[in-house]
Formats: C-alpha cells, sequence, structure tokens
C-alpha cells in the first residue's frame, strides 16, 4: 500500500529543497551587493568631494591635492 501511494502521489522533496537553495543565493548576492555599495559609496564620496571642494576654491585639478583639504 506504502509502495502504491508513493508512486501516486509525487515527491515534494526536491522543490522544497530548490526553494531553499535559490533563497539562499539571492541573499548572498543581496549581501555582495550591499558590501560593495557601501565600500565604494565612501571611495566615490570622497573623490566626489575633493573634486568639489578644487572647483569651490577654483583651482585647476592637477595643482589641487583633493586629500589636502585643510588648505
Amino acid at each position: 500500500m506504502i509502495s502504491r501511494t508513493r508512486r501516486v502521489v509525487p515527491s515534494a522533496g526536491d522543490r522544497g529543497a530548490s526553494a531553499v537553495e535559490y533563497a539562499l543565493m539571492v541573499a548572498a548576492i543581496a549581501a555582495v551587493i550591499v558590501a560593495v555599495v557601501f565600500g565604494f559609496g565612501t571611495l566615490i564620496e570622497s573623490t566626489f568631494q575633493g573634486t568639489s571642494d578644487c572647483i569651490e576654491n577654483r583651482q585647476s585639478m592637477p595643482h589641487c591635492d583633493p586629500s589636502d583639504r585643510n588648505k
């Protein structure tokens, strides 16, 4: 009787496992995206801030040192 039931009712074990695997992959990809955005975000923000400081002080870029903002 059990063998007949197993033939008639499809196995749901594979579908549940693959859904969990896809959810883990999506979570991992989202974590990598967040890390990259925060990592490059501060770098890009400081670069744009340095460029903005040079433009504000009307200095040309080759002579403007963005890392020295106290001048």
